[in-house]
């Protein structure tokens, strides 16, 4: 599970971008089924071009998340588990007034994390779509790269990377502020 993870996100991106593309392992798939007999533009329609990105981005982050969560989860003490059990709690309501409430504060941060990642996300379109097709898959890390390293306008570059910077520092005050409360309690 935390290969997935730890595979560097260019490694990811170009098996990923193999399987998705025109020529790709699930398109062939589609082909020779009948279920899509010219294939599907993961990565060429503009539709779907983002969502097949972010797809391959939450594919990548999922095993992440499930680990923090797994252990949360198992931090519950197992004498409130038993003393709930004895009470007469059913299996449901174990987890509706035991298991969520604990694991609420890391689903929170791991919600956090989780979009910080995803917006960051600029590998992932670098290697599979490049931004395309057009501007579909451009988001606003992967347009400063552009404007910046691709137009060689720097100002324009630099001032689109502050705006991704001030997101993320509103995302990471968030993050923080919910992890101080967490400590607090």
């Amino acid at each position: 599970m935390v290969f997935v993870w730890a595979l560097p996100p260019v490694v990811n991106g170009s098996i990923w971008k193999f399987l998705l593309g025109d020529r790709g392992l699930l398109n062939e798939i589609a082909r020779a089924t009948g279920l899509a007999p010219d294939g599907v533009g993961f990565l060429f329609d503009p539709q779907l071009a983002l969502w097949s990105v972010a797809l391959v981005n939450a594919w990548a982050v999922i095993p992440f998340n499930a680990l923090i969560f797994r252990a949360a989860l198992l931090s519950v003490d197992e004498q409130v588990l038993e003393a709930a059990e004895v009470d007469g709690a059913g299996p449901w309501q174990k987890v509706r007034h035991l298991l969520i409430p604990h694991s609420r504060p890391t689903a929170t941060v791991l919600t956090v994390l989780t979009i910080v990642y995803a917006f960051r996300s600029f590998d992932f379109i670098y290697v599979m779509t490049a931004g395309g097709p057009g501007t579909a898959s451009t988001t606003i890390p992967y347009l400063a790269y552009v404007e910046a390293f691709v137009k060689l306008d720097y100002g324009s570059g630099a001032a689109t990377a502050l705006i991704a910077l001030a997101i993320v520092i509103v995302l990471a005050l968030v993050y923080a502020r919910d992890v101080r409360r967490n400590e607090a309690e």
